[in-house]
């Protein structure tokens, strides 16, 4: 009877995949990854140091917002007509037209935002948008050194 019983048992081919290795290694590496992620540290860039610029550029536009959002656009010139100084008054819309018409075709004039570090950084960055959106090339922030 035991005889049988192993007849009737004939041996049939596995036509599927086994998928639980697979699974177990693809959870092991997942755990790996997050557990080493946080740990990893990002590249830092070695910037070079330069000394002072050699020359001044030739004119200089300013862009001073105050704690009440109230925007003033000053150029200044430094060549040879003795530092002409515009000043003009202005808005979150008006002010990129402004710094065009002051740039006057030249578009390597740098624009410098001088904001009070009481109003919030959303303002800054959309005027810095508005600056881009016009076409105004050079932008930077006015920061003062720390003793």
């Amino acid at each position: 009877m035991a005889a049988s019983l192993n007849h009737r048992r004939s041996r049939r081919t596995i036509s599927d995949i086994n998928m639980v290795p697979f699974i177990d290694v693809m959870l092991v590496l997942l755990i790996i990854f997050m557990v080493t992620a946080p740990l990893l540290s990002p590249s830092l860039i070695d910037v070079p140091s330069v000394g002072k610029a050699a020359t001044a550029p030739e004119q200089v536009i300013t862009i001073e917002i105050d704690k009440q959002l109230h925007i003033v656009v000053k150029s200044k010139g430094t060549n040879a007509n003795g530092g002409l100084q515009i000043k003009q008054d202005a808005n979150m819309d008006s002010v990129a037209r402004i710094a065009l018409q002051l740039q006057a075709g030249k578009a390597q004039t740098p624009v410098i935002i001088s904001a009070d570090k009481g109003i919030t950084y959303d303002n800054v960055v959309k005027l810095m948008d508005q600056l881009q959106r016009a076409g105004v090339q050079r932008v930077g922030l006015a920061v003062r050194q720390s003793e």
